[in-house]
């Protein structure tokens, strides 16, 4: 996701419907959280960062992102949004040193995890960052059957969209997860007691509290 002609296409992309479900069931299930400092892992474009921030009139959402042309992206947004003075960005490829000690009212992440070659970074990050009983809520995709099923899932629901981001969904659905691959990597890191679940055909949640042990 580091090219110019990548970021700009994810940004002119109407992620509408998915980012605001995001945001829905994030209150869902931790319907108390109110306030707070804010981590989002792999903000990009920061499309999911500004609605969360707009949901949420009293938090303070800082997005971190490895890939240059997103963030560039992601602060055209931000400045135009009207929560620009409640929302930061920040380059930072996990594991990032520099993240570590930082505490955390809540983590969130959208569309992360399938671009980690190491995925136990997302987990250990969040274990590291987030204060303890910090709701942690993780959306991504979910890898289908076969290719023949990520194909029929692009032109479902990337029909209309530039071939360079129909490419990218059909790597990212190929290179997702299953939800039992990502329970194993919970367990792994010590965060076994977090739900997973599978949403609709293309994606998978993942959420809990962090308890400060491992």
């Amino acid at each position: 996701m580091d090219t110019t002609e990548q970021a700009r296409a994810y940004a002119a992309a109407d992620f509408a419907e998915p980012h605001e479900a995001f945001v829905a069931r994030f209150r869902e299930r931790f319907p108390e959280f109110r306030s707070g400092r804010v981590l989002d892992l792999g903000c990009g474009t920061a499309d999911v960062t500004v609605r969360f921030a707009r949901a949420y009139q009293e938090v303070r959402v800082h997005g971190v992102d490895g890939a240059p042309a997103m963030l560039d992206e992601g602060a055209v947004l931000v400045r135009s949004s009207g929560v620009g003075d409640r929302v930061s960005l920040e380059l930072a490829r996990l594991p990032d040193p520099a993240l570590t000690g930082t505490a955390y009212d809540a983590v969130i992440s959208n569309s992360l995890l399938h671009h980690l070659a190491e995925p136990g970074v997302i987990w250990t990050t969040v274990a590291a960052n987030a204060h303890t009983g910090a709701p942690v809520f993780v959306m991504d995709l979910c890898r289908p059957p076969n290719t023949d099923t990520a194909r029929q899932l692009v032109d479902a629901y990337a029909a209309d969209e530039s071939p360079v981001l129909r490419d990218d969904f059909y790597r990212s659905l190929c290179a997702a997860y299953t939800p039992d691959e990502v329970q194993g990597q919970l367990v792994e890191a010590g965060l076994a007691h977090f739900r997973v679940q599978r949403a609709g055909d293309r994606h998978l949640l993942v959420w809990g509290r962090t308890t400060g042990e491992r």
